[in-house]
């Protein structure tokens, strides 16, 4: 599945480099049990240890950089998840952001974006769950792309916002 010296990208951590595939030296632990010892890029200091049997369940591959140009050159296409309940958008943010799926992290992107010009255009704020899921978002999508092709996330976040502007 990995392999040592891969990156990976797990749900609430980011993008991770695989340091090591081994058992865990933990009296509580089943030894015979596989584990993958990750490093989190952005979390100095941070081990992270993902049981090898359980890896499909967010975590998986940093995508390519050809993957990541394809990706941005189909985000006009992507439609936003637009939901009206509060608590049910909230719900769909959440199953985004562990999914780690890139399109469904656009798909919330695009609609948080939608949300807050809408918002501002009323005179409003937007609001904290919006604000708070819409950091993650772009944190962890833009993250990824600018890794996968060699850019900072400020160069990846002005790529992107072109990309949104743009009509299909």
């Amino acid at each position: 599945m990995f392999e040592i010296g891969d990156f990976v990208i797990k749900a609430n951590n980011g993008i991770c480099r695989v340091d090591d595939i081994g058992h865990l030296d933990i009296s509580t632990v089943n030894k015979e049990r596989l584990y993958f010892f990750l490093t989190p890029l952005n979390e100095t200091g941070t081990k992270l240890y993902v049981p090898a049997d359980k890896a499909d369940n967010g975590l998986r591959r940093v995508i390519t950089e050809d993957e990541a140009w394809q990706f941005i050159d189909k985000i006009p296409k992507i439609a936003e998840a637009w939901i009206t309940d509060d608590k049910q958008r909230e719900q769909k943010y959440k199953e985004a952001i562990q999914s780690c799926d890139p399109e469904k992290l656009m798909s919330i992107i695009k609609n948080m974006y939608a949300r807050m010009q809408k918002r501002t255009a009323q005179g409003k704020k937007s609001t904290s769950v919006d604000e708070h899921f819409f950091k993650i978002a772009e944190n962890n999508l833009y993250t990824e792309l600018a890794f996968a092709i060699g850019k900072n996330k400020e160069d990846m976040q002005h790529i992107i916002t072109e990309k949104i502007a743009e009509k299909v």
